[in-house]
């Protein structure tokens, strides 16, 4: 329970208190009743710039699936990202990025500097042609560089493509001609646990794929004397860059701001595309409610410091680098492995740079926990205010360690839950609210969110869609260049109504919780069941680090549950522990639930957020085609699902 102080002092009480809310839940109600003043409000209340001021909030004469925000508004991304604050009185000299690589070198970038070099950048960009509209690939490790590319394109009115840096030649190329890229900005590398992995070679075997590449920008992350160089198409950040200041060019709310791919089923990734005005007021609401980042002079003598472990291919860094931008606090980066050279890594960072608020995922804190709780407690991390998760649902005592030994139970955990597509967040707790384990809280303010059953019955004490009723500034402007699939698939199932294809519950206590992808279902004889309540019964046991359940074709039940299940160091496998396996998940969930078979595996494939890729083991169980693959973090584990014992 959060005590008064916090209440009063957070950026969310404080826009409690000057709109008369008596407390959040009657906040929240009004926020998704009337989402054209809870968003006008919210621009007010933190200071976003227009330059010219939109006339109204939102317009929905197109169709709800194609609302505009901000109507006739004009405004940048990086004028209230960069601009504002390189321009502010005290601001300009505070830090803007903190960045650490994982050789430990690090550098600070102030506001002042940062819009130094953004408009540097933007101002070679365009005197090597990049106009408003055109689209520039952004194939790079988590640098302070990335952060000035990302607010360069924007400066110019041109569209940003975040690319995961893990991606092979082959999946940064199906993006790139499908975005139409004329640029590519890569770098020349990047070390993972001590190994240099050289960017430059994979994005010029992708760069030759696409016929509209014309220019390809290369970082000097880590000074390879060896870096490949195409005197006719290429050019390092120094040859690109003019030493001049740059106008930032102001462009409709709804222009275009990045294309953001996710994999899809079949072989073609969809690309989500987020706007200027929608984009920022929605991350930007988020960082500063959800996560309760604040600038100095809000209660805190130094600006916070947000880091989420993540990448720039990921949704997560785009919300990141805005969010946090946009309030005028400090963004913390690190470029590396988070358990490398020791698994004190990550939490030496904290120490080493302030961190207030740490971003991660539940597979990387179970993957942490495993290394006990001496590496945690070896560093001060008196300066963590809030915890923040994303990308699956939790464990219960993985969360608890999270909460108790990293955040010494102080610091409230915020499990956040949207996509790609969403921009931003559907569910997440808030800093004001009481917090359950596990939970991801409620709707986030002015998110009309829901949960159906099949017949499109909002439901509660069941598990079932996760569905969203009204439209949101974040939300993506369809699919790029694929309008139809968009259409069909999220606005296709219920009239009006974004089907997300998460399945949920809210509990009595108004809690919710997700259970995983909906087409991730198992249904055993007619029994529906979601694999994230068998894999939160099967790690409980000792033995088991990680799980996966899948449903596989079974003649007399249609699908049978099969269950893959990762051992802790210096567990022995047997037919005893898979007996116990089965039984403690028949137990929990009934013997109509009983898995058909436990088998042991090295590894699970996961998604590069972190997300298990439950339809490659099926795939790989069943030897039907997986569909598209490029997610995958490490194709190479599919192996360990094909060793299977």
């Amino acid at each position: 329970m959060p005590d008064a102080r916090l209440r009063a002092e957070s950026n969310v009480g404080r826009f409690m208190a000057a709109h008369g809310a008596d407390d959040f839940p009657a906040l929240l109600d009004r926020s998704i009743a009337d989402p054209e003043w809870f968003w006008d409000a919210v621009v007010r209340f933190l200071g976003i710039e227009f330059a010219e001021p939109y006339t109204d909030v939102l317009d929905t004469g197109d169709g709800i699936p194609w609302t505009r925000w901000f109507v006739g508004g004009r405004l940048n991304v990086a004028a209230n990202c960069v601009d504002r604050w390189a321009d502010h009185p005290t601001r300009a000299t505070h830090p803007a990025v903190r960045w650490e690589g994982e050789d430990g070198r690090s550098r600070v970038l102030t506001y002042a500097e940062l819009r130094s070099l953004t408009d540097s950048i933007a101002a070679g960009l365009a005197a090597r042609g990049v106009r408003e509209g055109d689209t520039v690939g952004l194939f790079l490790p988590l640098v302070p560089e990335t952060v000035a590319v990302f607010f360069a394109v924007a400066k110019l009115g041109a569209i940003a493509l975040p690319i995961f840096s893990g991606y092979a030649a082959e999946a940064i190329a199906k993006r790139l001609d499908d975005a139409e890229a004329s640029v590519l900005v890569t770098a020349d590398g990047f070390t993972r646990r001590g190994a240099v992995v050289a960017m430059k070679e994979t994005a010029d075997a992708a760069a030759d794929l696409v016929p509209s590449v014309r220019l390809v920008v290369t970082v000097p992350v880590i000074g390879r004397d060896d870096t490949p160089h195409d005197a006719a198409r290429d050019l390092t950040l120094d040859e690109l860059v003019v030493d001049t200041a740059f106008a930032t060019r102001p462009v409709d709310s709804e222009h275009p701001l990045l294309v953001a791919y996710t994999s899809g089923t079949t072989g073609r990734p969809k690309g989500s595309v987020h706007v200027h005005g929608g984009f920022l007021v929605k991350i930007a609401e988020e960082v500063a409610f959800q996560m309760d980042v604040r600038p100095p002079g809000h209660e805190v003598a130094r600006a916070d410091a947000l880091f989420w472990v993540t990448d720039i291919g990921w949704i997560m860094g785009p919300w990141e680098i805005v969010g946090t931008l946009a309030a005028g606090a400090t963004l913390v980066l690190y470029d590396g492995a988070p358990d490398f050279p020791g698994p004190d890594r990550l939490w030496s960072i904290v120490e080493r740079h302030g961190v207030t608020h740490l971003g991660v995922s539940p597979t990387l804190v179970r993957a942490l926990m495993a290394r006990g709780d001496a590496p945690v407690i070896a560093h001060d991390r008196s300066s963590l205010r809030v915890l923040g998760s994303t990308g699956e649902p939790w464990n219960d005592a993985p969360w608890r360690w999270y909460f108790a030994t990293v955040g010494e139970k102080r610091c409230p955990v915020i499990n956040i839950s949207g996509g790609t597509e969403v921009g931003a967040c559907f569910l997440s707790p808030h800093v004001v609210q009481p917090l359950s384990p596990c939970s991801l809280g409620g709707p986030s303010l002015g998110m009309a969110v829901d949960v159906f059953d099949d017949s499109g019955r909002s439901v509660r004490g069941e598990v079932g869609e996760l569905v969203c009723t009204k439209p949101w500034p974040g939300m993506t402007r369809g699919l790029w260049g694929d309008p139809d699939r968009y259409l069909d698939t999220y606005w296709s199932r219920w009239p009006d109504v974004w089907w997300h294809g998460d399945w949920a519950s809210v509990g009595d206590d108004g809690q919710w919780f997700l259970h995983g992808r909906s087409d991730d279902t198992i249904k055993v004889a007619g029994k529906r069941l979601g694999p994230a309540e068998v894999e939160t019964v099967l790690v409980e046991h000792p033995g088991v680090v990680e799980a996966a359940a899948v449903g596989l074709p079974d003649d007399v039940k249609g699908e049978a549950l099969w269950c893959y299940v990762v051992p802790g160091g210096g567990i022995e496998t047997s037919d005893e522990l898979r007996s116990e396996l089965v039984t403690l998940v028949s137990d929990a969930l009934g013997r109509s639930f009983r898995p058909a078979g436990v088998r042991f595996v090295s590894a699970i494939p996961k998604t590069r957020s972190a997300k298990v890729m439950r339809r490659a083991i099926r795939a790989v169980a069943t030897g039907s085609e997986p569909g598209d693959l490029s997610g995958l973090e490490d194709p190479s584990v599919l192996d360990a699902i094909r060793a299977a014992t």
